[in-house]
């Protein structure tokens, strides 16, 4: 004799039976993917830490950048010596307080910024100080080079302002990639010279 059991509760329709197993493999995904995961909360926290502080840099950087190009645009106005001295120092600080976030600044705004304190601390009159500051920016950005809107070039006119050029190259301006205004200077001033 055989005892047959039937249950009680009917069978379950075909489509909850799909919505089971697909349900189970979502949930089996979704574990699967958790594994991989970091586990590691705290590489997580050290990361957005240093992120925070790289953005509070950059902030800090353009802060002060644009502090000293208002400065620089006063002392224009003024055209007074103190003032250049002023944005020189101001912009020169800008860089430094970069540290590690320096490479999520653009290089060529690191430039200008450096570039524009070499020219200012030379209008305020601090010669040696344009010279320390110019050697820093080739020692930093070495086989770099900026262009004023008129072509020339920010590290042939500053060596010529400077005079860290070679006295037989103040014969032959037209090589050198300056501005109009200073080849005639320096044309004037080999005359004088030369008198």
């Amino acid at each position: 004799m055989t005892i047959n059991f039937q249950s009680t509760y009917p069978a379950p329709p075909a489509a909850l039976l799909r919505r089971v197993a697909t349900l189970s493999g979502v949930a089996l995904l979704l574990g699967a993917c958790s594994l991989i995961g970091n586990n590691e909360p705290l590489n997580d926290v050290s990361f957005r830490e240093s992120r925070f502080e790289q953005m509070q840099s950059i902030k800090a950087f353009e802060a002060c950048r644009d502090e000293g190009l208002t400065l620089d645009s006063q002392a224009r106005s003024r055209a007074s010596a103190g003032a250049f001295l002023n944005s020189a120092r101001v912009l020169d600080g800008c860089g430094a307080n970069l540290g590690t976030a320096a490479s999520a600044v653009p290089m060529s705004e690191r430039m200008r910024v450096y570039a524009l304190a070499t020219l200012n601390y030379f209008k305020g009159g601090d010669v040696e100080q344009a010279r320390r500051s110019f050697e820093g920016f080739k020692a930093t950005y070495p086989d770099n080079d900026l262009y004023f809107a008129d072509g020339s070039s920010y590290t042939e006119t500053t060596k010529v302002l400077l005079g860290r050029t070679d006295p037989i190259s103040f014969g032959q301006f037209a090589a050198l990639n300056v501005n109009k205004r200073v080849k005639s200077e320096m044309r004037r001033l080999n005359h004088w010279k030369n008198k």
